[in-house]
């Protein structure tokens, strides 16, 4: 018997999605001045890891006749698709010079590229201003 492709469980689909869930946590964190620099540190790393490496976006690897790249699912901004070939392709897009500027403009292809995106970015910047004494206010 095929299957739809859609994911099982108690969850569906929704259990790749744990990492909004962290990040609405670092954002109820900073508004809730109880929470120290060490809980935002932690949940903007987890956010960061997310974003990189379990995120559901498309793999958006080179691919022959196609412009905008491979449309399969990936995990993470940084990994490709299940192609063995595609994940070296992402990461390569990163290590040589003259493909970061393609790697670049892959990170706000859609909308969902655009979420990880500004959620990984965030997380980062919150992580950077908790490591500095004051911002947080206690």
């Amino acid at each position: 018997m095929a299957t739809s492709g859609a994911r099982g469980g108690r969850l569906g689909g929704l259990g790749q999605w744990w990492g909004i869930l962290a990040g609405v946590l670092l954002i109820a964190a900073w508004i809730n001045g109880a929470a120290g620099p060490a809980v935002v540190i932690l949940l903007s790393a987890v956010v960061v890891l997310w974003s990189f490496f379990q995120a559901p976006v498309t793999c958006g690897a080179p691919v022959r006749g196609r412009a905008d790249g491979c449309r399969n699912n990936a995990f993470g901004l940084l990994l490709g698709c299940h192609i063995r070939q595609h994940r070296w392709q992402k990461l390569k897009l990163l290590i040589v010079r003259r493909q970061v500027r393609a790697f670049c403009a892959g990170l706000f292809s859609d909308g969902k590229a655009t979420v990880v995106t500004l959620a990984g970015v965030g997380s980062f910047v919150s992580g950077l201003a908790a490591l500095v004494p004051g911002v947080i206010v206690r």
